[in-house]
């Protein structure tokens, strides 16, 4: 079965976002298409029986949990722009999270997300539909997932052929690994799997209910003490309430990551080598920063002009790590408390004096969750003993917030030292080291993106293979599907078999 690379569709799914893009390319590009990972349905669509438990499903969009079943139908509800514009109207709509948990809660609402990134956004036709799809999804669903899933991409939205891809697979394609340690930062959990060649090792997954949402509202308490900043944007003339503030606090420190501003500095950070100059002339090209390479030029040989007082009040500035950003026509100066984002990832405790996230810092069971270093050390000892040091090989951690702050790599590559060093344990199969894993370089596309992109990164690269395949066997087409139904997808997914 030959198809056209212009026609593959990728979608990754994720607990709180869907990504997707059309068509394939020598330089492998990032999604065009991305939404949040929600629905909103009308109130008056759910049952009289449920009306009693609507409360605790519109706090959906809070928790990325759903309280109660509606009765609807895919084209009752409300998904991408459809749901932001009904939202921001104050209309009274229940917003759910099919994907939070990591399954599918709810495959009438997943079905709507896919249907809206299939048609609305990436205008493919059902009745020609000549697009086939590979979908990656969180590890871990039963058969009867896959299964449930096939079916409805076949069924009901006619594609010409159907992979599932695991999403950390997916993530470590990437990486350009086939063992390794994925660790992935998402909004609300941390999702820690260990793969070793090739393959997902289930019994060690581990998910900490940890994430970027806690972490942004850490630093927000920590900004309250900065009085200069808050007399900036809350003046005592017309001073913001706390619930005001705190959002108003959560939409900078948005602006500060997407703007590059934050950092995660390691327990062994070491000082920034000394700039050599453009040796790779033909990546700057490839990269589109012709541009940004000469004015750095013209700024360095203005720096060099500078008289000695000048370069020393650089230096001090530079020492303070001050910056003044331009936020809601305001200038707003921070200094280093804006490095301190991503601490309670590494220890937790650090959650309990803040307002809101008491109850929040602990686990389904109660007990508070384990670091990101202790998660991580407690998944890759899960795992068979001679697994280990090639599993160690391979440490890459992903997840939107990688994106945009750097260092958390290397912040946790250095607290894992403890778990390899065992004097007590000298053998040929005992792990020496930690090597970190990233998005290699020689992907232009995805220069700018740190690790965010991997999942959809390493999607793109299955689908090159698996749909260039011409005995067809790594994925199912039309034929196979007459044939033997949704169980085709079964044969098809080597992780299954």
């Amino acid at each position: 079965m030959s198809i056209r690379d212009a026609n593959v569709v990728i979608i990754e799914t994720s607990r709180t976002v869907v990504r997707g893009g059309l068509g394939l390319f020598d330089l492998l590009k990032t999604p065009s298409i991305e939404i949040q990972a929600r629905v909103g349905l009308r109130r008056n669509a759910f049952s009289e029986n449920t009306n009693g438990e609507a409360n605790g499903a519109e706090e959906a969009s809070t928790s990325r949990a759903q309280s109660s079943k509606p009765i609807a139908a895919v084209h009752d509800y409300l998904v991408g722009s459809q749901l932001d514009d009904a939202l921001a109207a104050g209309q009274d709509i229940v917003v759910s999270w099919p994907f939070a948990e990591g399954d599918v809660s709810d495959y009438t609402q997943a079905e709507a997300i896919w249907k809206h990134i299939l048609f609305t956004q990436l205008q493919r036709r059902r009745v020609q539909n000549e697009s086939p799809v590979l979908l990656s999804l969180p590890s871990g669903l039963p058969r009867s997932s896959y299964e449930r899933v096939c079916q409805i991409f076949f069924e009901r939205f006619n594609v010409a052929g159907f992979g599932i891809l695991e999403r950390p697979m997916a993530q470590l394609y990437a990486a350009n690994a086939l063992s390794g340690v994925v660790v992935d930062i998402g909004h609300e959990y941390m999702d820690i799997t260990p793969i070793y060649d090739g393959f997902i090792v289930h019994s060690a997954r581990t998910t900490t209910p940890l994430g970027l949402r806690h972490c942004q509202a850490y630093l927000a308490h920590l900004l309250r003490s900065n009085q200069g900043l808050i007399a900036t944007i809350s003046p005592p003339t017309a001073p913001l309430s706390a619930d005001e503030l705190h959002k108003t606090l959560l939409a900078l420190i948005q602006e500060l990551q997407e703007a590059g501003h934050i950092k995660v500095p390691s327990d062994g950070e070491t000082a920034a080598p000394e700039d050599e100059g453009i040796t790779d002339i033909a990546a700057v090209v490839v990269a589109g920063k012709e541009r940004a390479v000469i004015e750095s030029g013209m700024k360095k040989k203005a720096t060099a002009k500078a008289s000695a007082a000048e370069q020393a009040r650089a230096r001090e500035i530079e020492a303070l790590d001050l910056i003044t950003v331009d936020f809601r026509e305001k200038n707003v100066t921070l200094g280093k408390e804006r490095h301190r984002l991503c601490e309670p990832l590494f220890d937790p405790e650090l959650l309990e004096g803040v307002p809101g996230l008491e109850d929040l810092a602990k686990d389904k069971k109660g007990d508070k969750p384990l670091s990101l270093q202790d998660a991580a050390g407690h998944a890759v000892g899960q795992t068979e003993i001679d697994q280990r040091q090639y599993i160690w090989q391979g440490l890459f951690v992903t997840g939107d917030v990688t994106r945009h702050v750097k260092g958390i790599g290397i912040a946790l590559q250095s607290r894992l030292a403890p778990f390899i060093s065992n004097p007590d344990l000298l053998s040929d199969v005992q792990a020496r080291s930690i090597r970190l894993l990233s998005v290699p370089e020689y992907y232009a596309e995805y220069r700018e993106t740190g690790n965010g992109f991997a999942a959809f990164l390493g999607g793109s690269i299955v689908a090159k293979i698996t749909f260039n395949d011409n005995a067809g066997r790594s994925f199912v087409s039309k034929a196979e599907y007459a044939a033997k139904g949704p169980h085709a997808i079964i044969e098809m997914t080597p992780s299954l078999l």
